[in-house]
């Protein structure tokens, strides 16, 4: 037999003690947002009728998520980051806020303060030589009428040829892969680097547990990691998905969007195999002062 008493009046009240709304001190703002996790929780349970083991093995889950920091893997993963570009994008389309270069995830893996140069840079350490297939990346930045951004920070980084980016993979040197280039006077980045890996959740990991209960794989495509920002102009967070990897269109964590492929093209001559790969952004104009920053998300700082 169910048992159904999250709706009662008795319940309700509970929980509203439970979130603080019985007390003058807190944050009336978290308070909201508790109050509502626990009444969806406790529907959740009931509805679906969810064990006493079952609700203790997520607990764990949970506590083993967040002891290997994979908090923000699994909720690419699940496509709630995702879902966030979604809701956003359609805010933009209800105030007629429309064109400039796709918006997509940032990830987890984002470290700040990475090396800054006017116009173009080396991005790799050298450790990857003879291994890595050199790529020579360039494009400009637009504003929204299509006119050259010059001054516009573009700040770039991406995995190595297994597929682990620096400071999370302490064999790196700092920064590895990571750089911030100013663009020239006709809106131009250019930078050297090596062809990135895709890689995979951890198979042993617990981002990767839970998808495997769900029957879905964990691997990404080779990407580069973006932020275009510029005076006036709206913060740009996206990534390009480079084209012939198998993971393309079957991104784990809902990435590739249409207008975020990058077209790699490669050469052999006397000096090698190489990888030329160009791409432009175009960013919106800035409906207010706060479109102009990333957003307040937790990240890793070098040498914090």
């Amino acid at each position: 037999m169910t048992v159904k008493i999250a709706h009662t009046a008795e319940l309700q009240k509970f929980f509203e003690e439970a979130a603080g709304f019985t007390n003058d001190g807190g944050n009336s703002r978290l308070k909201t947002i508790v109050l509502r996790v626990l009444q969806d929780t406790a529907r959740i349970i009931e509805d679906l009728e969810i064990s006493e083991d079952e609700f203790w093995k997520a607990v764990d889950y949970l506590n083993r998520l967040g002891g290997r920091s994979e908090a923000g893997l699994l909720v690419a993963g699940l496509g709630l980051e995702h879902f966030l570009d979604l809701l956003q994008d359609a805010k933009d389309a209800q105030i007629g806020l429309t064109g400039g270069t796709p918006r997509t995830i940032e990830g987890p893996l984002y470290v700040a303060g990475a090396p800054l140069y006017e116009g173009e840079c080396r991005m790799d350490d050298g450790s990857e030589e003879g291994v890595a297939t050199v790529m020579f990346l360039e494009g400009q930045v637009f504003d929204p009428q299509g006119q050259p951004l010059a001054g516009a920070t573009v700040d770039l980084w991406h995995a190595n040829t297994k597929g682990t980016y620096s400071f999370f993979d302490q064999s790196q040197s700092e920064y590895n892969l990571r750089r911030r280039i100013i663009t020239d006077a006709e809106g131009r980045y250019r930078a050297r680097s090596i062809v990135p890996s895709g890689y995979g959740c951890d198979p042993q990991g617990p981002t990767q547990e839970c998808l495997d209960l769900l029957g879905r794989h964990g691997q990404r495509p080779a990407h580069i990691h973006f932020f275009i920002s510029a005076p006036g102009h709206r913060h740009l967070t996206t990534q390009i998905n480079l084209s012939g990897d198998k993971y393309l269109w079957d991104d784990f964590a809902y990435a590739t969007r249409e207008g975020l492929v990058g077209e790699v093209e490669f050469l052999e001559d006397a000096e090698g195999r190489r990888a030329e790969l160009k791409f432009d952004f175009q960013l919106q104009q800035a409906p207010d002062a706060a479109a102009q920053q990333r957003s307040q998300r937790p990240r890793a700082l070098q040498n914090a």
